[in-house]
């Protein structure tokens, strides 16, 4: 199996793969986020969220992915910018918390893995968040295909709302469903469907 378009550009630093400004969520809300909160960015690529985050004065952001290429991307950035950022190389599959979050997202990644995977996860991430924290979290769904750009690669989209219902011990601050037109560097442009939820656990 080939690689993933993504692998090409996170090995090209002229190009961004996912864009460059953080997520529309994490834009609208992170002035209300406290700076000392820790944070932990779920498949971060090569950071936009995380960078995002730490540009603003965030003082503890965690991030990993399971892509070599990303990571280094993300390092060379935060290295050149003199950004402050802990990134790894993960696979959220095999990832144990050692520690508890303020926030976690993650954008993009969880339909990559099995469905059954990327539910555990969320398990362990709901018990390793600290009273009042947020999660940020998006997945694909199955309203519409995978697109060609990523169909070999997924194998755990959603249904519609099997987020939401992850969540329903803790207060949903919003919960979008919606289709959207995407594309990358090399890519034409193609659909997605998404869920996304933004949820604060109870105090």
């Amino acid at each position: 199996m080939e690689k993933p378009f993504w692998e090409n550009t996170y090995n090209d630093d002229s190009v961004t793969t996912f864009g460059i400004k953080p997520t529309k969520a994490l834009e609208a809300m992170w002035e209300s986020f406290d700076k000392n909160w820790s944070v932990l960015d779920v498949g971060c690529g090569e950071g936009k969220n995380a960078l995002f985050l730490a540009e603003k004065g965030f003082i503890n952001v965690d991030a990993f992915d399971i892509s070599q290429s990303g990571i280094n991307k993300l390092i060379r950035i935060a290295s050149t910018n003199k950004i402050k950022i802990i990134a790894w190389v993960e696979d959220l599959t095999k990832y144990d918390f050692n520690k508890s979050y303020d926030l976690i997202m993650s954008h993009g990644v969880l339909h990559f893995v099995r469905k059954e995977e990327w539910k555990e996860f969320i398990i362990k991430a709901k018990a390793n968040t600290n009273l009042g924290g947020v999660h940020i979290m998006q997945v694909f769904t199955n309203r519409v295909p995978a697109s060609p750009d990523i169909a070999p690669f997924v194998k755990g989209l959603a249904d519609e709302g099997e987020l939401e219902s992850i969540y329903q011990d803790w207060d949903i601050i919003e919960f979008s469903s919606y289709i959207f037109e995407d594309e990358h560097p090399g890519v034409e442009k193609h659909l997605h469907a998404s869920n996304r939820i933004i949820a604060k656990k109870k105090l």
